[in-house]
């Protein structure tokens, strides 16, 4: 009897070591996936289980239970994280699992471009891919409703930076998070206005500095044409500042702007209206915020760009005027464009 109670420990134990000894080598093997990549999405409050029967059912073939026994004795399967996950030939189970534990998502990303429009906002999340669109067909007023931010306009108010995304995010996840990371910039660039800082209101802030992200691209000039600005707010002259005349066209703006658009009255217009415009007119950057409230010192009150990114700054018209006939006036344009100047 004791012969053949050892015997058949033996046999158990030699039978625990063949599984321990397939299972190591399984976890090293390639596992067959039905196409080249396979998409993997775990929602959050999937069990272990559930975990294992879905990445089967995704396309990798394999036994479910197999996978369930390496979470359970890899002592990490209360790490496994939600998340969209890539999985590609050649992958094995220990891939799989430090995949998973470690919450390596393959995320796709966003770029929301610094003086985008929030119309082109829009639409670039529109043509995202693997984004859930939910906000197609709302107004940009019933968006801001849903968002908890009823009665304030759309435009500037979403900060414009490269967002990740997990497969099957919903635009409004993005949204919310954009909106966010642009009230946590207003509040961070409010809090750094300087003596020379003429607004009263963060709104005001975020509207000039959607302005000067229009007017220049060049960071070190932004503190100059902020200069421009306020010192005409200072003295209750126009801003006469084109790009809010081409925002305020809408649809309306070919590409080229006439002297008839500049005399065409609407609340952005800055030529016939004194003061800020009512909304922003785009998306500003960090280094636009800042420099809404921090001008450069300056007795500027015009400016010109030469063409290759920067501009001429000048105090007087006269001085303008000089610097338009070099760089403007001395360029074919077309016949109907019949403005003398670029003022600002």
């Amino acid at each position: 009897m004791g012969r053949i109670w050892r015997w058949g420990l033996g046999s158990a134990v030699g039978l625990v070591l063949v599984c321990a000894a397939g299972m190591a080598a399984w976890l090293f093997m390639p596992l067959p996936l039905r196409s080249p990549t396979l998409d993997l999405a775990i929602e959050p409050g999937t069990s272990v289980r559930q975990m294992s029967q879905l990445i089967v059912q995704s396309g990798v073939d394999t036994d479910a239970d197999w996978l369930w026994l390496m979470f359970r004795l890899s002592g990490q399967s209360r790490q496994l994280k939600a998340g969209n996950y890539e999985l590609q030939q050649g992958v094995s189970p220990y891939d799989l699992l430090k995949k998973i534990a470690t919450g390596d998502e393959d995320l796709k990303r966003l770029t929301v471009v610094e003086g985008w429009t929030f119309k082109q906002m829009r639409e670039a999340m529109d043509k995202a891919s693997d984004l859930k669109h939910e906000t197609q067909g709302l107004s940009d007023e019933a968006l801001m409703t849903r968002l908890g931010r009823a009665g304030v306009p759309a435009e500037g108010r979403f900060y414009p930076d490269t967002y990740a995304y997990g497969k099957g995010s919903s635009d409004w996840s993005l949204l919310a998070r954009a909106l966010k990371a642009m009230d946590h910039k207003i509040e961070q660039a409010w809090a750094q206005r300087t003596s020379a800082n003429v607004l009263t209101t963060p709104e005001q802030m975020l509207i000039l500095a959607s302005i000067i992200e229009k007017e220049t691209g060049r960071r070190e000039d932004r503190g100059m044409v902020s200069s421009v600005f306020h010192n005409r707010l200072n003295i209750d002259m126009p801003l006469q500042t084109d790009p809010t005349v081409i925002y305020g066209l809408f649809d309306q703006y070919q590409g080229r702007l006439r002297r008839a658009d500049l005399m065409q009255d609407h609340p952005w217009n800055t030529y016939t209206r004194k003061g800020l415009p009512p909304t922003p007119i785009a998306l500003p950057g960090w280094a636009s915020l800042k420099a809404a409230v921090a001008p450069s010192t300056s007795k500027a009150l015009y400016f010109v760009a030469r063409g290759d990114g920067s501009s001429v700054f000048s105090e007087t018209l006269q001085a303008h005027n000089q610097a338009v006939d070099e760089f403007i006036r001395r360029k074919p344009r077309p016949a109907d464009d019949d403005r003398s100047d670029r003022s600002r």
